[in-house]
C-alpha cells in the first residue's frame, strides 16, 4: 500500500531547531482541519440557530468543539504512530465489502461538505457582485480547481500558509462584526446551558454537530500529520503528538470561535428584533446594514464567505484523495478528483436552484449537514477501535478516559441521528402519498445502514483476528523468485530526435546483449498523418524516415542489430500497437519535458502506453 498523499509524505523536516521552532514546524494540519469547521455550511446552520432561538444553542457549538478536540486528537495519533491514515487503517482491518459500505458513506459525506462550499461561494460572489447571479457563481466555482492545483505544486507549506491567511481573514471579519453589533454577554452566558426548546431546535443541533465535526476532517487529518518527518523513537513520537495536540487546540478554538461569533451576531441581531425566520445566508447579509448601521458589516460578511468557502473546498478535495486511495488503492489525478467532487456537487445545486430558485440555497445548506453529521457514526467508530487498540498503538494506546468520552460522544451523535431519523421518517409515513413508496426504499436502506453500523462497532469486539490480520505496511508481500530468463530479444525506443534520444538508445544498449535488436519507433503526428495513417506520403514523413535511417545506420557500424518502425496518428495508440505489433519484449521511452501546465493541457503520453503493453516500460 502507498503512502498517504505520498506527494508530500514527511516532506517538511521538523528536527532543527529550538522546540518552539519545532512547534511551527508542526503547525499547519490542524488549520487545514479547521476551515472544515467554519465552511459556509456551519453558517448556514449558525445563522438558524441564532435566529431562531438565540443563544440557547451556543452550548451545542462548545459540546461540538469539545468533540472535536478529542476526535481530530485521535485522528492524529492514528496517521503518527501507525502511518496510516483513517481510510488506510480501515482497510486493512475490516472485510471488503464493509469498506466499500464505509467508502461510499465517505464520498457521500465529502460531496455533501462540497455541496455546502460550492453554494456558500457563489453566495458570497453573488453578494459582493450582484449582477452575477448565484446560478452562475456556482459555475465559476469549478475554476478554483487550478488554484488546489498549483498550491499543490508548490509544496504542503505554501498550501497551509494560503489556508491560514483565509482563516485568519475571516477570523478578523467577525471580530469586527462582533464589535459592532454589541452582543449580551449575559445572554452569551445563558447559552452555555444545555436546552433543546423543539424538534427543530434539534434538527438545527444535530446540523451545527454535523457541520462542526466533519467525518473527512477525521480522515484528512490522520493524512496531513504524515506530511511532518521526524525520527519514528518513542521520544519523538511523544513530542509530535504533543506538538499536534498543540496545534490542534489553537485552530480548532479559532474554528469555535468564528462559530459562535456568528450564531451571536444572528443572535444579537435578528432574534433580538423578533425576526426568527432569517435562515438564508443571502437574507443575513441584507439584514446586517440597515439592523447594524455600517455598510462595512456585510461586505465583511461576503468575503469572509468566499474565504470560507475556498479554504474549505481545498481541504475537501485532498480528503477526497485520501479516502479514494486508502479504500480503493486508486490514485487519480489531484485536478481530477477536484473537478470530479466539485461536478458532483454543482448537479444537486444548479438543479435546486433551477426548480425552486435562489431561496432553495438555505435549505440545501442545512440538510448538506445533517448529511455529514448522519455520516460521522461511520468515521467515528473504527476511529476509536484503531487508538484503543494496544496491539496497534502499542504504548500510545488511548488512556480510558479519553476513551470513555470518545464513547459516550459517538453514542450521543448516533442516538441524536437515529432520533432525527426516526422522527423524519415517521412524519413521512403517516402524512405523505407515497407513504408505501418509502416503505420500500427509504426505510429499507435506513435498517441496512443501522445494521452496518451495528456490525463495524461490534466486528472488533467479537473477533480480534479481523483487526490484526495485517500488520505490514505492504499488504500481499511474496517472496522474490529470481528469474533467470535470458536478456530481452527486442527492446523498442520510442525517438523524437532530441537530446533525449541519446540517453535512451544508450540505456538499451546497457540492458540489451549482443543479440538483442533495437526496434527504433517514431509517430507522425501531422494532420496527414492523421487522416490517411501509411498513406501519409510527406516531406515530414521522408524527412523523419531518413534520420531513423541514420539512426539504424550508426547502430549498425557498431554491431547492434536495429530495425525502424514509423506510427501515425495520436503516439497514445500507435506506440502500444507497434510494441505489440513487432513482439517486442521492453519498451525504453524517454521523458518530454512538460511540466504542470503543459501536462494539464497535453497530457502524458507515458501514462496511456503503460495501460496499453504487456512488456517492462523503462521511462529515461
Amino acid at each position: 500500500m502507498s503512502k498517504s498523499l505520498e506527494e508530500v509524505n514527511a516532506s517538511v523536516n521538523t528536527q532543527k531547531g529550538s522546540n518552539f521552532k519545532r512547534l511551527l514546524a508542526f503547525a499547519g494540519p490542524a488549520y487545514m482541519i479547521s476551515v472544515g469547521y467554519m465552511d459556509p455550511g456551519n453558517w448556514a446552520t449558525d445563522i438558524a440557530g441564532g435566529s431562531k432561538f438565540g443563544y440557547s444553542l451556543i452550548w451545542v457549538l462548545v459540546m461540538s468543539n469539545l468533540i472535536a478536540l478529542l476526535l481530530q486528537s485521535f485522528s492524529a495519533r492514528l496517521g503518527i504512530v501507525c502511518g496510516k491514515d483513517l481510510a488506510q487503517a480501515s482497510r486493512e482491518n475490516y472485510p471488503p465489502f464493509v469498506n466499500l459500505f464505509l467508502y461510499v458513506l465517505a464520498e457521500i459525506a465529502i460531496a455533501a461538505c462540497d455541496l455546502a462550499e460550492v453554494i456558500g461561494m457563489a453566495i458570497g460572489i453573488h453578494l459582493l457582485f450582484p449582477d452575477v447571479s448565484i446560478l452562475m457563481g456556482v459555475c465559476i466555482t469549478v475554476l478554483d480547481s487550478f488554484i488546489l492545483l498549483y498550491l499543490l505544486n508548490k509544496g504542503v507549506r505554501k498550501l497551509e500558509a494560503f489556508i491560514i491567511c483565509l482563516v485568519g481573514l475571516i477570523a478578523v471579519s467577525f471580530f469586527i462584526e462582533l464589535m459592532i453589533a454589541k452582543p449580551s454577554v449575559a445572554g452569551i452566558v445563558s447559552g452555555l446551558k444545555p436546552f433543546i426548546a423543539n424538534d427543530e431546535a434539534l434538527y438545527i443541533a444535530i446540523g451545527i454537530i454535523g457541520a462542526t465535526v466533519m467525518p473527512h476532517n477525521l480522515y484528512l487529518h490522520s493524512s496531513l500529520v504524515q506530511t511532518r518527518q521526524f525520527k519514528r523513537t518513542p521520544l519523538e513520537i511523544k513530542k509530535a503528538l504533543r506538538f499536534n495536540n498543540i496545534d490542534s487546540a489553537i485552530a480548532l478554538n479559532l474554528a469555535l470561535f468564528v462559530n459562535a461569533a456568528i450564531l451571536i451576531l444572528a443572535a444579537s441581531t435578528f432574534f433580538k428584533e423578533g425576526k426568527h425566520e432569517v435562515t438564508e445566508i443571502q437574507d443575513a447579509h441584507q439584514l446586517l446594514a440597515p439592523m447594524l448601521g455600517s455598510t462595512l458589516a456585510p461586505i465583511l460578511f461576503a468575503v469572509a464567505l468566499i474565504a470560507a468557502g475556498q479554504s474549505s473546498t481545498v481541504t475537501g478535495t485532498l480528503a477526497g484523495q485520501v479516502v479514494m486511495e486508502g479504500y480503493l488503492n486508486l490514485r487519480l489525478q489531484p485536478w481530477i478528483r477536484r473537478l470530479l467532487t466539485r461536478l458532483i456537487a454543482i448537479i444537486p445545486a444548479v438543479i435546486a436552484i433551477l426548480f425552486f430558485g435562489d431561496s432553495a440555497t438555505g435549505k440545501l445548506l442545512i440538510l448538506s449537514q445533517v448529511i455529514l453529521s448522519l455520516q460521522l457514526g461511520f468515521a467515528v467508530i473504527p476511529l476509536i477501535h484503531f487508538v484503543s487498540n494496544k496491539k496497534k498503538m502499542g504504548e500510545f494506546v488511548v488512556p480510558l478516559w479519553q476513551k470513555t468520552f470518545a464513547w459516550l460522544a459517538a453514542l450521543i451523535i448516533i442516538s441524536l441521528n437515529i432520533k432525527l431519523v426516526y422522527g423524519s421518517i415517521h412524519e413521512a409515513l403517516t402524512n405523505s402519498d407515497s407513504a408505501v413508496l418509502m416503505s420500500f426504499t427509504v426505510v429499507p436502506v435506513c435498517v441496512f445502514c443501522f445494521i452496518m453500523l451495528l456490525y463495524v462497532f461490534i466486528l472488533p469486539f467479537l473477533s480480534k483476528d479481523v483487526l490484526h490480520k495485517k500488520t505490514e505496511f505492504h499488504e500481499g508481500f511474496i517472496p522474490l523468485q529470481i528469474s533467470e530468463e535470458k536478456s530481452f530479444k527486442r527492446i523498442a525506443v520510442t525517438v523524437d530526435f532530441s537530446s533525449s534520444d541519446n540517453k535512451a538508445i544508450s540505456r538499451a544498449i546497457q540492458i540489451g546483449s549482443i543479440e538483442t535488436v533495437l526496434v527504433l519507433i517514431h509517430v507522425l503526428e501531422s494532420t496527414n498523418a492523421v487522416v490517411y495513417g501509411e498513406d501519409a506520403f510527406d516531406l515530414e514523413r521522408e524527412e523523419d524516415f531518413q534520420k531513423l535511417k541514420q539512426y539504424q545506420v550508426q547502430l549498425q557500424q557498431q554491431g547492434i542489430s536495429a530495425e525502424i518502425k514509423l506510427g501515425y496518428g495520436n503516439p497514445k495508440q500507435s506506440i502500444p500497437e507497434l510494441v505489440n505489433k513487432n513482439e517486442c519484449d521492453m519498451l525504453i521511452m524517454g521523458t518530454h519535458g512538460h511540466k504542470t501546465l503543459k501536462d494539464l493541457l497535453l497530457g502524458t503520453t507515458v501514462e496511456s502506453v503503460r495501460h496499453n503493453i504487456k512488456v517492462p516500460l523503462v521511462i529515461v
